[in-house]
């Protein structure tokens, strides 16, 4: 696979990195439980740094990185803005709004994956997959725990 190739799809990963990176920190502004404020804050900075990670690979192929979030992205921030203003803050609906943008993190990732990239980008997207379907899968163990109470179950 050549560079241009390979950036591109890198590229790509910081844009869906950067979403979720402004995704967890407006869904922890607008949490009101402090173990979920906690939690965004810590996925924010994560994504934060998985964008460090990326950036440098970009860098070291001789491309330039992506500096903005996707248009996507910017909807989905908007959405949690104003479902937040909607239910007054409501934690659930947070979390169903994060695992939604999960859902597309882990698509990105996966996607990303089946194509033939070199070893070192490989290596770090696998990584960094890991960690983001560890947070996908937590949020939406959270999302479940707290339906199921609202419910009485």
């Amino acid at each position: 696979m050549n560079n241009d190739k390979v950036i591109g799809i890198l590229n790509d990963l910081i844009e869906a990195c950067r979403d979720g990176q402004n995704g967890f920190r407006e869904a922890a502004e607008n949490a009101t439980s402090p173990d979920l404020k906690n939690f965004f804050s810590d996925a924010s900075l994560e994504r934060a740094r998985f964008i460090g990670e990326l950036q440098q690979q970009v860098r070291t192929l001789g491309g330039d990185p992506e500096n903005t979030g996707s248009t996507a992205g910017a909807l989905h921030r908007t959405w949690i803005k104003v479902k937040g203003t909607l239910t007054g803050k409501d934690d659930e609906s947070i979390l169903n709004e994060a695992e939604r943008g999960e859902d597309s993190a882990v698509e990105a990732y996966e996607e990303a994956l089946q194509t033939g990239l070199p070893s070192p980008c490989r290596t770090m997207l696998e990584n960094q997959y890991r960690e983001v379907k560890q947070a996908h899968d937590r949020v939406k163990r959270m999302r479940d725990a707290r339906s199921a109470t609202a419910s009485g179950n």
